[in-house]
């Protein structure tokens, strides 16, 4: 029998991904490796975690070590991106895994390279894949993926070169990419702006369609756009710099152009166009941020490359439908001209195709369009649109009426002097704010009531902060007193609907709204208390609003009441029609104080108060009623919030304590300020007097104490002066005594000093002459000598030629006798003149040597006879300078010590002019001695000579 072989055991998932994640590392062929790629691809998406464990690095490193191979370096890549994508019903799936193979490649800075370097490729699949695993890597370790990028050399190049690349799957991934390396990093952002991405953009937008047709593409380049944008001024201004507002208004012309009514375009195609142009305008809007740098110079590009126009007429054309792109265009708008007071003015003078005109009936008309001024345009949007659907639009063409109204007074008053003509003249003018505060349709209101709000909004930004706007509109008057009518002014007028609208239950809306105006009117403006004042029943009425329960929703109405009557208080005075102690008398006995901050606080809390500037102001966030949750405005919140603390402690504060307030230059009121300041100045005042009281007891009891120790000390002093006085005396005559003595002494040795002076001056002198006769004797002797040295050499030479001429006929005997005799004594005289001759030259220079010496020795005594004469000279000008102070101390009184100075400086002087003397004693000694050594010698060489000559 044979037995059946057993089948091979089944390898498991684990051990095949080893197997061929093993020779992936080991193998050294590229097919080999390439089917091990393909092999571990194929269990990437059901075993990711397996998968990277055991071959992330060697895949990897595959892309490093193989990157020249197109197939394997997509093989690669597709393994690595369904890592990052597995799926949803893979065991191993996980955001660990993924975050794990991001920082495998982010914390090595050599990996992003390596698919920053891919995008250098012409193929496609490198590229797709590269860009598409770097967006993975992004996504899961974004700040790490922003610095790899950052550093790796030529990354951002690459990345902005991709927006080039005509394959729209490749172009489109770069655009992700980016978009999602730039919300964030400045540098980043710079980068890329700097590296033409701009134009590279408005390209990429213009081929695909424009804003009018473009897809998905047009709509993430207007994004990027935007991140490179955002609070960066300087790609903002590399955009202006760059000519890029023009593309701007050309992008924005062309679609005001290709206009097409929503009907014509398809439900997907115009969605997208909705998302384009929203998108766009958001871009715009970047530029307009509050508070940063550079937006005067937008604003002046935006106008001056027309996009304030275009704009608008976006935000009025008839054939766009979409609310919400219209309203944004109006928000826009009003962001283009916000602060800017010449823009301000230049916009009331465009025209817009009018809003109350449908398109049926705007095709009758001539050219199809029927413009109105754009002011005019606004306020008909704003008050004569009864849709609520169309509250956004009505909202956003609030906002830009606000903007041009803002922090330009002028502006301002020409508004309101408008409105006020207007209203006066009569005219049924619908789009009139005063007209509709002032002569409100009941049955409107029910129907519409924030038409009532958007009035009184607009009319709270012309009066808010505006005294001059103020005076005027309280200058507005119904009535005349000519004709024996009641004048009622405007704020009495505003109060009356107030109160009215409070009693009916009309919609808090248009409540909410009167309440705003009436109080950015009466803050800090007293004539506008005053005048809310003069009529009684205004103060019962809203303290019986505030006292009594109203309709749900109504804490708004009550909490704003509640103010109104605290700024009623806070800014009336004992002047007011209701004095301000009566004021005060009736809130805390009617109303309470209690209540009042109840109705206050609760305002405060309120969540449209507390959480306004989180919550959008728009149609979505609906009421029960159907009516948007949209009660106060902006700047209102903001007035709201700064005032709550000090209406608050109004009711605190006595009534004597009137509010000081400034208008128009004038103070008016009490200023509180003042009195708490002169209220402390008088008890810091009292607390100092109290101090110097208290000081000056202390510096009286001092002063006694000082005065007596003062008597002691005199009494004291006194003795001593006397003690000391006495002794003083007994000294003084002691030193005068001492001194008569020195003088005695001083005089005794300065005769003693001239006698021996003069003396010595004589024996000088004396000497001096017998030096000077010496000398001229020896130079006497000396001439006579040498005249005598002459004479003999005369005679020598005289005999030298007489005894050559006797000698010749001698010589001639000799020679014939034969003898020798007759040489020698010729050989004898020679040598005797040869002596005589020495002899008479060594004579003859020591003559010479012997007068130069005493004419030197003569020059030496005449200097030393001249500075004996300067020391004697030095001598008696000592000698006088002691005596001076002697005569001085002498015809003065001076005490002991300054005579015992002068008797040792007289001491001194005397020892130093002896000293003196002696040294110039000493001198005339030697010179003495010097002449008679020279005499002596002179005389004994004078002896040798003539002995010699014997």
């Amino acid at each position: 029998m044979f037995s059946i072989p057993a089948a091979p055991a089944k390898q498991s998932v684990s051990d095949t991904i080893n197997i061929l994640s093993g020779r992936l590392h080991s193998a050294t062929l590229l097919e080999d490796r390439r089917a091990a790629i393909l092999g571990l691809r194929s269990f990437a998406k059901d075993f990711p975690a397996s998968v990277a464990s055991g071959a992330l690095r060697s895949l990897i490193g595959s892309l490093a070590k193989d990157g020249d191979d197109v197939d394997t370096v997509k093989v690669v890549l597709e393994t690595l991106l369904m890592l990052f994508n597995p799926n949803d019903d893979s065991p191993e799936a996980s955001d660990e895994i993924v975050l794990w193979l991001a920082d495998e490649f982010t914390q090595r800075q050599e990996n992003i390279t390596l698919l920053l370097g891919f995008l250098e490729s012409t193929d496609f699949y490198p590229r797709l894949y590269s860009l598409q695993l770097l967006a993975a890597i992004l996504s899961a370790r974004t700040q790490r993926t922003e610095e790899c990028v950052f550093t790796a050399p030529l990354g951002i190049s690459h990345l902005v070169a991709a927006l080039d690349d005509q394959r729209e799957a490749v172009r489109n991934e770069a655009i992700g990419l980016l978009t999602g390396l730039t919300p964030t990093s400045a540098e980043i952002q710079k980068l890329v702006a700097f590296e033409n991405a701009f134009e590279r953009i408005f390209a990429i937008v213009e081929t695909d369609g424009s804003l009018s047709e473009g897809g998905s593409a047009v709509e993430d380049c207007l994004i990027l756009l935007a991140n490179l944008l955002r609070r960066n001024a300087s790609n903002q201004s590399l955009f202006r710099e760059s000519g890029c507002m023009t593309r701007l208004g050309d992008l924005l012309r062309n679609v005001l152009k290709a206009q097409h009514p929503d009907g014509e375009v398809a439900a997907w195609a115009q969605v997208q166009r909705n998302r384009n142009m929203y998108a766009f305008l958001a871009v715009i809007r970047l530029f307009l941020a509050a508070g940063s740098a550079g937006v005067s110079q937008n604003q002046n590009a935006f106008w001056k490359h027309g996009l304030v126009y275009h704009v608008l007429q976006l935000a009025f054309s008839r054939d766009i439908g979409h609310v919400p792109i219209k309203a944004e265009a109006l928000i826009t708008c009003g962001d283009m001209i916000r602060n800017a007071q010449a823009l301000q003015e230049s916009f009331a003078q465009l025209t817009v195709p009018s809003p109350l005109q449908s398109p049926a009936a705007a095709g009758e008309t001539p050219n199809g369009s029927d413009t109105v001024y754009v002011i005019d345009g606004l306020l008909d949007l704003i008050l004569n649109t009864n849709d609520q659907l169309m509250f956004d639009l009505r909202f956003a063409a609030c906002e830009c009426l606000k903007a041009y109204l803002s922090n330009h007074s002028e502006v301002r008053l020409h508004f309101l002097n408008r409105a006020i003509d207007g209203y006066q003249e009569g005219s049924n003018e619908s789009a009139n704010i005063l007209t509709v505060l002032l002569r409100p349709d009941s049955g409107a209101v029910a129907a519409d009531p924030y038409r009532q709000w958007f009035a009184t909004a607009i009319a709270f930004h012309l009066l808010h902060d505006n005294a001059a706007a103020k005076a005027k509109a309280l200058g507005l008057t119904e009535g005349d007193s000519e004709k024996g009518e009641e004048v009622v002014t405007c704020i009495q007028t505003v109060t009356a609907h107030l109160i009215s609208g409070i009693g009916r239950g009309d919609d808090p809306r248009s409540l909410v709204g009167y309440l705003m105006l009436l109080l950015g009117w009466m803050f800090e403006d007293m004539d506008a208390v005053n005048d809310f004042l003069a009529e009684g029943s205004n103060v019962q009425s809203l303290i019986q609003a505030v006292s009594q329960p109203l309709p749900t929703g109504a804490e708004l109405v009550q909490g704003l009441s509640a103010m109104l009557l605290g700024v009623a208080y806070e800014f009336s005075t004992k002047d007011s029609p209701i004095p301000r102690a009566t004021l005060h008398s009736i809130l805390t006995s009617r109303l309470g104080r209690d209540r009042y901050l109840d109705r206050l606080s609760t305002l405060r809390a309120h969540p449209l108060i507390r959480d306004f500037e989180v919550t959008p102001q728009k149609h979505g966030a609906s009421s029960p009623n159907g009516l948007p949750d949209v009660f106060f405005d902006a700047v209102f919140v903001e007035f709201f919030k700064d005032s709550y603390s000090r209406i608050a402690r109004a009711i605190d504060r006595a009534p004597e304590l009137e509010i000081s307030v400034v208008a128009n230059g004038i103070q008016r009121g009490i200023s509180r300020e003042l009195v708490d300041s002169l209220r402390d100045q008088v008890e810091d005042r009292d607390r100092a007097l109290e101090e110097a009281k208290a000081k000056t007891v202390s510096l009286e009891e001092l002063l006694e104490q000082r005065q007596a120790e003062q008597r002691h000390s005199s009494e004291w002093a006194a003795l001593e002066l006397s003690k000391l006085r006495g002794a003083y005396e007994t000294l003084q005559r002691a030193h005068e005594t001492e001194l008569r003595a020195l003088q005695s002494q001083q005089s005794a040795k300065e005769a003693d000093y001239q006698k021996n002076l003069a003396q010595a001056r004589k024996t000088a002198q004396a000497e001096t002459d017998r030096a000077q006769l010496r000398t001229e004797a020896e130079a006497a002797d000396l001439r006579a000598t040498i005249s005598r040295l002459e004479v003999d050499l005369i005679k020598v030479s005289a005999r030298k030629r007489l005894h050559g001429v006797a000698a010749e006929p001698a010589k001639h005997c000799v020679f014939a006798d034969g003898t020798g005799g007759g040489p020698q004594a010729n050989k004898s005289n020679a040598d005797d003149v040869k002596a005589l001759q020495k002899e008479h030259s060594r004579l003859v220079a020591e003559q010479v040597s012997g007068r130069q010496k005493a004419e030197e020795r003569g020059r030496e005594l005449e200097t030393r006879l001249d500075q004996a004469k300067a020391a004697i000279t030095e001598t008696e000008c000592k000698a006088k300078a002691v005596s001076v102070p002697s005569r001085r101390a002498s015809s003065k009184r001076i005490n002991p010590c300054q005579a015992e100075t002068a008797r040792l400086d007289a001491t001194k002087s005397r020892d130093a002019a002896q000293s003196e003397l002696d040294d110039l004693l000493m001198v005339f000694g030697d010179l003495e001695e010097k002449a008679a050594r020279y005499k002596a010698s002179r005389i004994e060489s004078r002896g040798r000579r003539y002995g010699k000559k014997r």
